[in-house]
């Protein structure tokens, strides 16, 4: 895997917003993790290419000093409390599918009761298909990504409330 090849790749998951990727090719293993705001690719490699980082452009810092004294900001207001909703995760990398096959109905809708084993969703990754299936039984709450979108190993899918 020469340079421009790692370029390509960079830019893609940088386009595609995947934060971490791994590919293995023979002898050589690639690794790239992105972490939060900085966007800065880290790139290693197993035998027999070198370690490389590549990191993105600096901002200097610009400081600016108030003229006149600034009050502290008022206090926030406490969020309201939050029922406690299980989140099924993604156990796979790869596209989210609402639908059995295009122009079918939803598996899962938000105010559908679900039991645990109910098929929510498909996750195609590397051509096949995987069935999502409720670990819990309750009612779905939220549906957390978009029908089609790209979705990362343990990202949040459905919000349900669980039954007690």
């Amino acid at each position: 895997m020469n340079q421009k090849e790692l370029k390509e790749l960079i830019d893609f998951l940088i386009e595609k917003d995947i934060s971490e990727f791994e590919l293995e090719r023979g002898d050589v293993k690639v690794r790239i993790k992105r972490g939060g705001d900085a966007s800065t690719p880290m790139i290693t490699h197993a035998l027999p290419v070198a370690p490389v980082s590549i990191a993105a452009p600096t901002v200097p810092a610009v400081a600016h000093i108030p003229s006149t004294p600034v009050s502290p900001p008022p206090a926030a207001p406490q969020p309201p409390i939050e029922e406690e909703l299980h989140h099924v995760k993604s156990p796979i990398v790869g596209t989210f599918y609402e639908a059995p096959s295009p122009g079918s109905l939803p598996f899962v809708k938000p105010g559908d009761q679900v039991a645990a084993g109910q098929v929510l969703c498909i996750i195609e990754a590397m051509k096949l298909m995987n069935e999502i299936e409720s670990d819990v039984s309750g009612e779905v709450v939220k549906v957390l990504v978009s029908n089609g979108q790209p979705v990362e190993y343990s990202q949040a899918l459905f919000a349900i409330r669980p039954r007690k």
